[in-house]
């Protein structure tokens, strides 16, 4: 069995720069537990407006930051700001903008409301880390995704970014969690999805209304294998994993999962590529 070496977590929460949940250790965690598995690993998460940037001393790379990402025929300045986890000794890379995420919590207002343009948030998140991979001039075996918030990676990676040296020979891992939304997305997201390399028929089994399970279903659609990250998640996305003939991980407790996935990854690595 051959082996994967580098790993790239693209992910929605990482404790302590966010409040503690299952993602966020998870986020903070696992990446730890490869890395001295001896992997080599890079992080990423949006840099929530709720994220204290001088306690966690984050600081603006300025080698990477500086390009525009076009969405909706608007400009969106991309930056990258950066923080270390010293007790890890592991790095988190933050993608910024000022209209997406500052002075903006999470993915819902201080009045738990759902933000109307959370769909364009992910699709810039999504977009900027690849495209800061590629500025990092670095290539993963395994992308890891975890949360909604990350489920448009695996299509663009496939597509958009097929060719890209950093992306070429990636294999993507999505893990399923318990954290849904509850409003569907902007009936025009699909015509936003759009970018070059990505067709209609790459999205046709998005249809409306675009809710969680179908955004899921999507990330499915384009990864190589699923994890089951919560005790308790949306089983129609798991059998729909299945039915796509993807490995899946079943749910594993907090002791074992670390050992798991990174048996998972070289199974996946291994596994040939069925989308």
């Amino acid at each position: 069995m051959t082996k994967a070496n580098k790993v790239l977590f693209i992910t929605q929460e990482i404790s302590p720069y966010v409040s503690e949940s299952e993602m966020a250790l998870i986020g903070r965690h696992l990446p730890q537990a490869i890395q001295e598995k001896g992997r080599e690993i890079r992080t990423f998460m949006p840099k929530w407006g709720n994220i204290n940037e001088r306690r966690n001393q984050l600081h603006e790379v300025i080698r990477l930051s500086g390009m525009n990402l076009i969405i909706d025929d608007t400009d969106h300045p991309l930056i990258i700001k950066v923080a270390s986890i010293q007790s890890a000794r592991m790095q988190v890379y933050f993608i910024d903008n000022d209209d997406y995420f500052q002075n903006r919590m999470q993915t819902s207002d201080e009045n738990g409301l759902e933000y109307e343009d959370n769909d364009s948030r992910a699709i810039f998140y999504a977009r900027g880390v690849l495209e800061t991979v590629k500025k990092l001039r670095w290539c993963p075996d395994i992308v890891h995704c975890h949360g909604w918030m990350t489920a448009l990676a695996p299509l663009y990676i496939k597509k958009a970014y097929k060719d890209e040296p950093s992306f070429r020979d990636s294999k993507i891992v999505f893990s399923v969690y318990d954290n849904d939304f509850k409003q569907p997305f902007n009936a025009d997201f699909t015509s936003r999805l759009m970018l070059k390399g990505v067709t209609k028929d790459d999205l046709a089994n998005l249809k409306e209304p675009i809710d969680y399970t179908r955004l899921c279903k999507l990330a499915i659609d384009y990864s190589d294998g699923v994890i089951q990250q919560s005790k308790n998640v949306n089983e129609e996305i798991i059998e729909y994993a299945k039915q796509c003939g993807r490995p899946v991980m079943s749910y594993q407790s907090s002791d074992t999962f670390a050992d798991a996935c990174n048996n998972f990854y070289d199974e996946v690595w291994d596994t040939k590529q069925k989308s």
